[in-house]
């Protein structure tokens, strides 16, 4: 394997909230709940699962956007979570994320030139316009973009332009936070494409979140896929596309649609709607809509388990699907 860049144990992230008569009453949500993973020098790590899964509130808190409520992250080797002020800036520079709007994501009030910029003069690197101009020639944008303002730009630009603000900084790491979710279809594909090209070309590490599974499929050399804060599977994208092991991966893919139309494939129904994560089911968390259910499943957590080389899965039972 190749040299580990980050790796991330048993991360939580839990929010108050408050309720009933005058919000006097608080409850928790387990947004995240004891993820763990390994994230390779170079290596793409897909981040799937429906809406609420956990997978945006995953990726803010290895960065440190939002903290952690307990767990551990060391990126190249340093702890994460011990880091503050001066040291905790530094190390950003390493980690950078592109946001899922680039409508509300870059200052409407600064020009192209100084948003890229100003990245590189806040982690005292050297800067100029001929640089400036170097970094949005990565992304596709030219000398005739530098002086204009967001608002002067479509949806796509723009999220070039918050890809080029990354960029800036020379990171090692960046998180894609569901980055073409936003955007009209037609302009998606040119944005997947240029975020796999230099990924490529800079040898970069990322975590790509989404809840397209051809998306992921394309991009990603492994997957994690995550249900309420939890990992259910982690595997090669290859063998997870091909044989998925656990249930609710399988109901995914089922759900996906599939361009030739003489391809048949089983749609596994999930009942019901995914439980809150104020209040998840006893042990595991798929349990209440699990087609193949036991009663041992309200009693026991499952833990990620090898299930065949390199492929992880979180299920007591082995013989399913």
């Amino acid at each position: 394997m190749s040299e580990l860049l980050l790796e991330v144990r048993d991360l939580k992230k839990h929010f108050a909230e408050r309720t009933g008569w005058l919000g006097l009453g608080k409850r928790q949500i387990k947004a995240v709940e004891g993820v763990s993973f390994d994230l390779a020098k170079g290596e793409v790590l897909g981040i799937v699962g429906e809406s609420g899964s956990g997978k945006t509130t995953l990726g803010r808190g290895i960065l440190r956007l939002i903290e952690p409520t307990s767990g551990s992250v060391r990126f190249a080797g340093q702890d994460v979570m011990s880091l503050s002020g001066e040291r905790l800036r530094r190390l950003r520079r390493h980690m950078q994320i592109v946001f899922q709007d680039p409508y509300s994501s870059l200052d409407p009030r600064k020009r192209v030139g100084r948003i890229v910029g100003e990245a590189r003069a806040i982690h005292g690197l050297p800067n100029g316009r001929d640089r400036i101009l170097a970094i949005l020639d990565q992304v596709g944008l030219g000398e005739d973009h530098i002086n204009r303002f967001p608002h002067e730009f479509s949806g796509g630009q723009r999220q070039r332009i918050g890809i080029a603000r990354a960029l800036a900084v020379e990171p090692e790491l960046i998180v894609a936070d569901e980055p073409v979710s936003a955007l009209d279809v037609s302009i998606q594909a040119q944005i997947i494409n240029l975020l796999s090209d230099l990924q490529g070309e800079l040898g970069l590490a990322m975590l790509f979140i989404g809840h397209d599974l051809s998306v992921i499929e394309h991009i990603s050399d492994r997957v994690l896929v995550l249900y309420l804060g939890r990992v259910m599977e982690l595997a090669p994208a290859s063998k997870l596309y091909a044989a998925p092991r656990h249930p609710y991966t399988e109901a995914l893919l089922s759900a996906a649609p599939v361009i030739d139309p003489n391809s048949r494939r089983k749609r596994i129904i999930l009942e019901g709607d995914q439980p809150s994560p104020a209040n998840p089911p006893t042990g595991c968390v798929f349990r209440t809509r699990c087609p193949y259910a036991l009663p041992d499943c309200a009693d026991q957590v499952p833990t990620l388990k090898e299930v065949a080389p390199d492929h992880l899965k979180a299920c007591i039972r082995d013989d399913v699907p």
